[in-house]
């Protein structure tokens, strides 16, 4: 199964596709991210999200996907573009079919780390050894969009184990 994780923005949303097999092995697919150009009007840039998300499905066919809740931000401004970009990609992933999931980021570090207050530097390392990568997923955007990947993994993976028992 291939696992799409999002970690959303308007400049740069990240992503990171994961594979796990049937005994519950993952690796990494592919991550990276789709960035907007500033000087565009948000309305173009999301419209640029929107068709680079679906290429990207198109292309890679995941079965499922994970998104990064929106969190309180000092900087409304931020947090409303965030929002946006957010509502495009939840939009996306609905009109591909793809179940979506949602993690806040306490809830990714707890996972990855097991610490809900890791710091960015943590988690990249966790997701480095995690997959087993030579280096560090840059940007930070692809390194999150990994982490929540990981995060939905290992979610599911309990959730089939607690129906197994029931």
């Amino acid at each position: 199964m291939r696992i799409l994780g999002i970690d959303p923005g308007l400049a740069a949303t990240g992503y990171g596709l994961i594979e796990i097999d049937d005994q519950s092995r993952y690796q990494y697919v592919e991550f990276g991210v789709i960035a907007t150009p500033t000087g565009l009007a948000e309305a173009e840039r999301l419209k640029i999200l929107h068709f680079e998300l679906t290429e990207l499905i198109n292309r890679d066919l995941p079965q499922s996907s994970a998104v990064e809740k929106l969190y309180f931000q000092k900087n409304v401004k931020t947090a409303l573009s965030v929002g946006q970009a957010r509502g495009v990609v939840l939009l996306t992933l609905a009109q591909a079919g793809l179940p979506v999931f949602e993690y806040n980021p306490n809830e990714v570090k707890q996972t990855v780390c097991g610490y809900g207050n890791a710091d960015k530097n943590q988690v990249q390392h966790m997701v480095k050894t995690l997959l087993n990568l030579q280096d560090i997923p840059k940007p930070d955007d692809a390194s999150d969009a990994l982490a929540i990947a990981i995060c939905h993994i290992h979610h599911q993976s309990f959730n089939d184990a607690v129906q197994r028992l029931g």
